[in-house]
């Protein structure tokens, strides 16, 4: 069957390992024959379409066409003829959307807007604008309970979200390489958020509690519906399921871990058991952003099995001294390069130094897939990509 390949591969290391042996050697904290590589797996690790246009004009692939594939981040789908190119060893499936709901995009003089299936309005400036923002949140005049019951919740079970997931799936499993699934929304607090509005968000774990446990409670159970067709279609053809949720800044935490361990926590650990309840092979990809390193033993015990984005210019997210502390614990996705500071805005040489320094520190005993902090920004030179690229093809190697 094919989740046993990597066993094969455990048979023969001297082997050369295809993608799906490679991560999963690599999520089973052992050292694969070389670092596993991630371009474009996640929502996380992907790559704006002005960067994208940039790297085919580069890499002689000027005559294929871009496509969007996530509008809200204006990340580009890449071609399977450039992920063979650059040796990437991960494809992800993406949910399709509803049989009952499309995205009507609407112009104003200055602005591009929609409003997606949970009724969250978005706006892009047609000038100068790289992605889009909220400007309206479906549920930021809540007050009760039933107000929350209610609302008209997202039927995660209709079947148009399940099309052909089970072809792409196998197909990308036969074909050798490593498999990930991503979720149907953001993550159980992050979807509040969204649908509550900042102000209303961070006042709610204070003034509202009910508010806040209700509607997380409701995005916990459609997780759970969705990921439960999810591995009915796909079988164990799924390596990794892919959740997120945003709670943490550059510096410090967005809330603190007492409110986290309160209510967030709670439901982190309901979400990610159930689906080891229903998938045990899969490991549990969690991302969130800056400096979360307090939280990492929490989002441990709850069932989180990788790090996502690893946002090394973070306070306290030294890439070495989380190694050595989680390093045999779980495995990180991401690290690669500090798109922050790094990536777009210092020359190939720069850009050089910190891609050595990532694997230097992530590479060792293995459980490490290479990938940018986040997604490849609109300002990211080709010149810098394929530095990095050629870093790593160099460095990443486990000899």
């Amino acid at each position: 069957m094919l989740f046993l390949v990597q066993e094969k591969a455990k048979e023969n290391k001297n082997s050369p390992m295809n993608g799906r042996e490679r991560l999963q050697t690599t999520l089973d904290l052992e050292a694969p024959d070389r670092v596993p590589f991630d371009l474009g797996a996640t929502p996380m690790t992907g790559i704006h379409v002005q960067a994208y246009r940039n790297l085919l004009d580069h890499l002689g692939f000027d005559d294929l066409e871009v496509e969007v594939w996530d509008r809200i981040q204006q990340l580009a789908r890449p071609h399977e003829r450039v992920l063979q190119e650059l040796n990437v060893d991960v494809r992800g499936i993406i949910p399709n959307g509803p049989d009952d709901f499309q995205v009507q995009i609407e112009e104003s003089e200055r602005y591009f807007e929609f409003s997606d299936e949970w009724a969250i309005r978005w706006r892009m400036p047609k000038e100068g604008g790289y992605y889009y923002d909220m400007v309206s949140h479906p549920l930021s005049d809540a007050e009760t309970p039933a107000d929350i019951e209610s609302y008209p919740w997202i039927d995660p079970r209709n079947p148009g979200r399940f099309k052909g997931i089970a072809d792409r799936t196998q197909h990308y499993a036969e074909k050798g390489y490593g498999v990930c699934h991503w979720s149907i929304c953001p993550g159980i607090s992050e979807t509040h958020a969204w649908l509550r509005g900042y102000k209303n968000y961070y006042k709610d774990f204070y003034k509202h509690p009910h508010l806040a446990e209700a509607i997380m409670d409701k995005v916990v159970d459609i997780k759970i519906a969705y990921w439960k067709e999810v591995f009915a279609h796909t079988g164990k053809d799924v390596q990794v399921v892919v959740e997120a949720d945003d709670l943490a800044g550059q510096e410090r935490l967005l809330i603190s871990p007492e409110t986290y361990r309160q209510f967030i926590k709670p439901r982190h650990r309901r979400l990610f058991q159930k689906i080891k309840e229903m998938a045990p092979h899969v490991k549990v990809f969690l991302h969130s952003c800056g400096a979360v390193a307090d939280l990492v033993p929490d989002f441990i015990e709850v069932g989180m099995d990788i790090l996502n984005p690893v946002q090394k210019s973070a306070t306290g997210m030294e890439l070495q001294g989380l190694k050595e502390e989680f390093g045999d614990q779980i495995t990180f996705w991401g690290g690669g390069v500090d798109t922050q500071f790094v990536f777009g805005g210092k020359g190939t040489e720069a850009v050089r130094e910190d891609v050595a320094a990532s694997i230097a520190a992530l590479k060792p005993g293995g459980g490490f897939v290479f990938t940018p902090v986040h997604n490849t920004q609109a300002d990211v030179p080709p010149e810098n990509y394929m530095a990095m690229w050629d870093v790593l093809q160099k460095k990443a190697p486990h000899s």
